[in-house]
C-alpha cells in the first residue's frame, strides 16, 4: 500500500478521496488555488500545496505545477479524482512517466474511449451493441446524407472526442446536413483538439443507463451494478438512481455482463464507467467514463463496495478480493446534485458564502460535500458543492426518505437546486418511471 497519495482535486471529491487515504492508514496530500487556501479539501489533509491562481487553467489544470507539488511532498501516487485532469490522456501519461503511480486507468486506454469511433470497435470486437452508425470518422456531407438516406431521420453527427453533448449536433432533414456537419466539427476542434466526427442513428427518447466496472491489474474485472441517470438538463445528469426502474431482470444481466465484456475487450483498469442508451428494449453503447463518476455514491450504498478505495488498492497492485457472484445490490438509492443554482432562472450559477449550512441526517441518508458553515462556493469551479443520498428497501422508500431530507435541509445564502429536485420527487412521470433524457428540458415546467 502506498504511504501517500496527492489528490489533484479540489471540492467533494477532495474530501472524499481524502477521507478513503485516512481509512486506508494513507496520508493524503492536497492542492489549492488562491481562493481554496482555507477550504474544507484543505483543512481535511495531512499536507497541503499552493499550486496557483484561482483560475482554474492557473491552478487544477496546470499540470506542471501538480507534478511539481507532488515531488516536493514526496508522495507515491496522484488521484485525479473526476473533472479537471481526471480524463486528461497526456496528464495521465506524464504521471506515468513520473515517479507517481496513477490512480486510475491506463493512459492508452484512455486514449481508446477518448475518441468515440476507437471506443465503438472495441465494444464491437466485445460484442456490446452499439448505436448503428461508422466506426471510423467520416470526410464529407455526402457520407451523411448517404448514412441518412439508409437509416432515416435523425441522424446524430458527433465530434470524435466529444462528451457532455459538446460537438452533438442533431439532423432533422437533409437542408440541415451541411451546418450541422461544418458545427460538429468546429465544436470538436473548439472543445477536444479533434475536429474529426462520426454519424450515428439519432435516439429520441431513450434512458441513460450506466454501469459501475472496477478491474485490476491482473485481469479481474467486476460489475457493481447500473444506475439510471435520465434525470439530466442539457447532457448534464442532476438526479441519478439505482437500479434502473426501467429494466427488467434479463435486460439488467444483460447489460452488466456487456459492460464487463467491454471492459474485459479494452483491458480496463481502476474504476471506470460503461454508459448507455435504453429505448424500446434495446440498449446500445454510448461511451466509457475513464475515472471516478459523481454518483459512484449510490452504488457504494447499495453494494457495500467502498470505490474510492478500491482505486487506492488496485493503482497499488491488489487482488479484486471478491467474486463477481459477491456483488449483490441490495435496496435502492438516489443522489441529487445539491448545486449553488438559481433552477428558476435556467439554473443561472450563483456563488457566495454559505452562511447556514445544516444538511440532512437520520436513517439511509449519506451526505458528501466539500464546504462547511461559513465556507463560500467560489464563481471559478462548478457549482456543486454537495451530494445527498437517499436509501431505502425499495425505490417508494427511498424516494420518500429522499423527500424528508430534503425537506430537512436548511441552507442559506446562496439559492440551490433542492426545489428542483423537491419538484421532480413529486412529478407523476418520475414517480412513475415514465421519464426518459428529454424529460427536464422538454416535459417540465420549473417552478
Amino acid at each position: 500500500m502506498f504511504d501517500s497519495v496527492l489528490v489533484a482535486n479540489r471540492g467533494e471529491i477532495a474530501v472524499r478521496i481524502i477521507q478513503a487515504c485516512r481509512e486506508l492508514g494513507v496520508d493524503a496530500v492536497a492542492v489549492y488555488s488562491d481562493t481554496d487556501e482555507s477550504a474544507k479539501h484543505v483543512r481535511l489533509a495531512d499536507e497541503a500545496y499552493h499550486i496557483g491562481p484561482s483560475v482554474a487553467r492557473e491552478s487544477y489544470l496546470n499540470q506542471e505545477a501538480i507534478i511539481d507539488a507532488a515531488r516536493e511532498a514526496g508522495v507515491d501516487a496522484i488521484h485525479p479524482g473526476y473533472g479537471f485532469l481526471a480524463e486528461n490522456t497526456g496528464f495521465a501519461a506524464n504521471v506515468e512517466d513520473s515517479d507517481f503511480k496513477w490512480i486510475g486507468p491506463p493512459s492508452d486506454v484512455m486514449d481508446d474511449f477518448g475518441e468515440k469511433t476507437k471506443s465503438r470497435k472495441i465494444m464491437r470486437r466485445a460484442d456490446v451493441p452499439i448505436v448503428p452508425g461508422t466506426t471510423d470518422p467520416i470526410e464529407s456531407v455526402a457520407e451523411v446524407r448517404e448514412f441518412a438516406e439508409e437509416h432515416g431521420y435523425p441522424v446524430a453527427i458527433k465530434a470524435d472526442g466529444g462528451g457532455g453533448g459538446r460537438g452533438l449536433k442533431v439532423v432533422q432533414s437533409e437542408d440541415e446536413i451541411e451546418s450541422q456537419f461544418e458545427n460538429a466539427k468546429r465544436e470538436g476542434e473548439a472543445y477536444f483538439d479533434n475536429d474529426t466526427v462520426y454519424v450515428e442513428r439519432f435516439l429520441e427518447n431513450p434512458r441513460h443507463i450506466e454501469v459501475q466496472i472496477l478491474a485490476d491489474e491482473h485481469g479481474n474485472v467486476r460489475h457493481l451494478g447500473e444506475r439510471d441517470c435520465s434525470t439530466q438538463r442539457r447532457q448534464q445528469k442532476l438526479i441519478e438512481e439505482t437500479p434502473s426502474p426501467a429494466l427488467d431482470e434479463a435486460t439488467r444481466g444483460e447489460v452488466w455482463d456487456a459492460a464487463r465484456r467491454g471492459a474485459s475487450e479494452a483491458g480496463y483498469v481502476n474504476a471506470g464507467t460503461v454508459e448507455f442508451l435504453y429505448e424500446d428494449g434495446d440498449f446500445f453503447f454510448l461511451e466509457v467514463n475513464a475515472r471516478i463518476q459523481v454518483e459512484h455514491a449510490i452504488t457504494e450504498v447499495v453494494t457495500g463496495i467502498d470505490i474510492v478505495k478500491w482505486q487506492i488498492r488496485i493503482a497499488a497492485g491488489e487482488h479484486l478480493s471478491f467474486p463477481q457472484s459477491a456483488v449483490e445490490p441490495r435496496g435502492s438509492a438516489i443522489e441529487f446534485r445539491i448545486n449553488a443554482e438559481e433552477p428558476s432562472k435556467e439554473f443561472a450559477p450563483m456563488p457566495g458564502e454559505v452562511t447556514t449550512y445544516r444538511p440532512p441526517r437520520g436513517i439511509g441518508t449519506r451526505v458528501d460535500d466539500g464546504i462547511d458553515q461559513g465556507d463560500r462556493i467560489a464563481p471559478f469551479y462548478d457549482s456543486m458543492f454537495a451530494k445527498f443520498i437517499a436509501a431505502g428497501e425499495d425505490r417508494e422508500e427511498a424516494i420518500s426518505r429522499g423527500l424528508r431530507a430534503l425537506e430537512e435541509t436548511t441552507i442559506e445564502g446562496v439559492p440551490t437546486t433542492i426545489p428542483f429536485h423537491q419538484q421532480v420527487l413529486t412529478d407523476e412521470r418520475f414517480l412513475n418511471a415514465e421519464h426518459t433524457t428529454k424529460f427536464v428540458d422538454e416535459e417540465l415546467t420549473i417552478e
